[in-house]
């Protein structure tokens, strides 16, 4: 075997090295790839849990019910585990003022100034008239201003809420059988009417009443004398025969 010269030894081991770096600059290329997908990655799942308002679990109803309680008679839950509103009358007239204002609660952190809007609707009028149906969320609470259900819901039946929390992605929240909605609004039962006209004394008979407590003053009623029958033949008349005869006998005489 010939031996190999120092050159082409010199040269061999000069590419050995080389190929050495190389790979070496390629691991290092594919390790900082890597790192700039995982940093990538984390930035993503912050900027995502950030946008997304962070909830309390649904089963932790300790807050919910202590929201509740702090507001007797007035919140009500809806299908969301995140959202409360405001106990809507059963029965209501048209464009009227509702007699409490009508809010929506987050049980979450939602952000100051998320707009909060309310649709109404059932099988019969699937999207009703309603005014200042929008409001912002402020401190967990996005209080309306006068809303007004306009449309109605016809007879027998209940409009169905729906309350869009335009978060990022948006939420939505449903209270089911809200609020009826008529043209007169609630009116008392027929029966019920007729009662209390019974129960209610006419008039006159106040009037009679009122005249039966004043004192009269005692009065003494005489009886005027009678004169005496005058009789029949006291005097003369064209019906008595003997007055006649007279008449007849003194001008004769005369």
């Amino acid at each position: 075997m010939s031996e190999v010269s120092p050159v082409v030894a010199a040269q061999q081991q000069q590419q050995q090295q080389q190929q050495q770096q190389q790979q070496q600059q390629q691991q290092q290329q594919q390790q900082q790839q890597e790192a700039a997908a995982a940093a990538a990655a984390a930035a993503a799942a912050a900027a995502a849990a950030a946008a997304v308002p962070r909830l309390r679990p649904p089963h932790d109803n300790r807050t919910m019910v202590e929201i509740i309680a702090d507001h007797p008679a007035e919140l009500v839950r809806t299908d969301s585990p995140n959202f409360l509103c405001s106990v809507l009358p059963s029965h209501w007239r048209c464009n009227k003022t509702l007699p409490v204002a009508f809010k929506v609660v987050a049980l979450g952190e939602v952000p100051d100034g998320t707009v909060v809007t309310v649709m109404a609707g059932n099988d019969e009028n699937y999207s009703a008239e309603l005014r200042n149906a929008s409001a912002v969320m402020k401190n967990q609470v996005a209080r309306f201003n006068d809303l007004r259900f306009v449309g109605r819901s016809g007879r027998g039946k209940s409009f169905t809420l729906t309350i869009t929390v335009f978060t990022n992605p948006p939420q939505v929240a449903t209270y089911h059988r809200a609020i009826k909605v008529t043209v007169d609004g609630p009116r008392e039962p027929r029966r019920h009417r007729q009662k209390l006209d019974d129960s209610k004394p006419s008039l006159f008979s106040d009037r009679l009443s009122d005249l039966g407590r004043i004192p009269h003053p005692s009065m003494r009623v005489g009886v005027p004398p009678q004169n005496p029958r005058p009789s029949l033949n006291s005097a003369p008349s064209p019906f008595n025969p003997q007055g006649q005869s007279q008449i007849t006998d003194k001008s004769i005489e005369s």
